[in-house]
């Protein structure tokens, strides 16, 4: 924690947690970004962020404290400060894989490829002084719509935004970084690049042996926490027991995938000449579980029952990345599709996490998974696409003859 003073600054207790949210969120694709590039100025702002979030979590239980006189008052709060205290949580935890590019520790090009490829990626590319993009603002590009991609930061000269607003203006030569489905890479990069796309090949030859497995592992990792969170918020904001119990399910698989890591690092490390090419894995593998043991703490507020204070559920409805939970009426057109033929992530932006079909949940559902009438769709988007899934799935209007 950062040892600089930090004065009391009175602030409504609801946007703090939606910043405290959203900046931690932010942080994590940052992070990942930083080591998937090996960009230090990246890598810098997390750790500047990091600050932030402690000088945030700091007036956070400020305001909770001057907001209690009783003791139901403060029962109000513990929810609160739950919450405030977990997205504090992940937060560090980006901070640790931000430094794995400060303190140069051995990443493998195989796992930097294989994050690329995870089941939300990031993408840099340079924006075309002839692309569309150029002097149109964010929320009139819809990318989340139109690519399913989201865009997270913005490099311009030597100039930085991050978490970018939908007024936020593209630029020509513009060095966007976007978050979301592997199949809408090509989509935004021929749009800002106006080239074609060609993924990068790399000949490169390992010093680890059965890498592969590793690498599998650290991805499955990501996803899983990234999965965790998204799910544990989604218990809250529905109040849902059910999606609380997958979320402590899937801290207890990530203690079990980090010691199959832990056992991969130690075989391996007899092979191996400089053992500092597994250190970055080893950091990364803890970092992930952090993340995970967060959404836990999250979770933790549904399944203990604790009251639920309207400023939560309000703060996660109103944060930059919404949840929706959506039925499927047997008018729908998308009943009897895939998730594959249906392309939601590119077409509307939205991360499908999970499907309740009658009394069962399926979780991470897998591209062939079909629709059917009834399902329950709960997944991740912004606003913009929120709209965009409820009007591919919303009934056909019959015109009266």
């Amino acid at each position: 924690m950062s040892h600089k003073e930090i004065k009391y600054i009175p602030r409504n207790l609801k946007d703090l947690l939606i910043e405290m949210k959203d900046t931690s969120e932010l942080m994590v694709d940052l992070a990942y970004s930083a080591m998937v590039y090996d960009d230090e100025d990246i890598s810098e702002e997390v750790l500047h962020l990091e600050e932030r979030m402690d000088t945030l979590h700091y007036h956070m239980k400020m305001a909770a404290m001057l907001s209690t006189r009783r003791i139901d008052e403060a029962e109000d709060m513990v929810g609160v400060l739950q919450v405030a205290a977990s997205a504090e949580t992940i937060a560090n935890a980006a901070g640790d894989i931000a430094k794995i590019v400060e303190m140069d520790l051995g990443i493998p090009l195989e796992l930097k490829l294989g994050l690329r490829e995870a089941e939300e990626t990031i993408v840099k590319a340079t924006v075309n002084e002839n692309s569309d993009m150029c002097g149109r603002t964010l929320e009139d590009l819809e990318l989340e719509v139109e690519t399913g991609m989201w865009v997270i930061a913005i490099r311009r000269s030597n100039d930085w935004i991050y978490d970018p607003h939908h007024d936020t203006r593209v630029r020509p030569n513009d060095v966007i970084f976007a978050r979301g489905h592997d199949e809408g890479v090509p989509l935004l990069v021929e749009l800002a690049t106006m080239k074609n796309y060609i993924p990068r090949k790399f000949e490169h030859v390992s010093v680890l042996k059965d890498l592969e497995k590793a690498v599998d592992l650290i991805v499955d990792m990501k996803n899983t926490a990234e999965l965790s969170v998204g799910l544990a918020y989604s218990a809250l904001l529905f109040d849902n027991t059910d999606i609380a119990e997958e979320v402590k399910a899937l801290e207890s698989e990530m203690d079990k995938k980090k010691s199959d890591l832990q056992h991969w690092v130690l075989e391996t490390a007899k092979h191996v000449p400089d053992v500092n090419h597994l250190r970055g894995l080893l950091h990364l593998a803890n970092a992930s579980e952090f993340i995970s043991d967060a959404a836990y703490g999250i979770a933790d507020i549904v399944l203990r029952d604790i009251d639920l204070h309207p400023i939560i559920t309000i703060a996660v409805r109103e944060s930059d990345e919404v949840m929706i939970k959506m039925q499927v009426d047997g008018c729908s057109p998308i009943i009897g599709k895939s998730l594959r033929e249906l392309k939601l992530e590119t077409e509307t932006g939205i991360h499908i996490m999970a499907i309740k079909r009658h009394e069962r949940w399926v979780y991470s559902p897998v591209p062939r998974t079909m629709v059917k009438e009834g399902d329950i769709l709960i997944g991740r988007g912004s606003q913009t696409s929120e709209e965009a899934l409820l009007e591919m799935c919303a009934c056909p209007v019959r015109e009266d003859d």
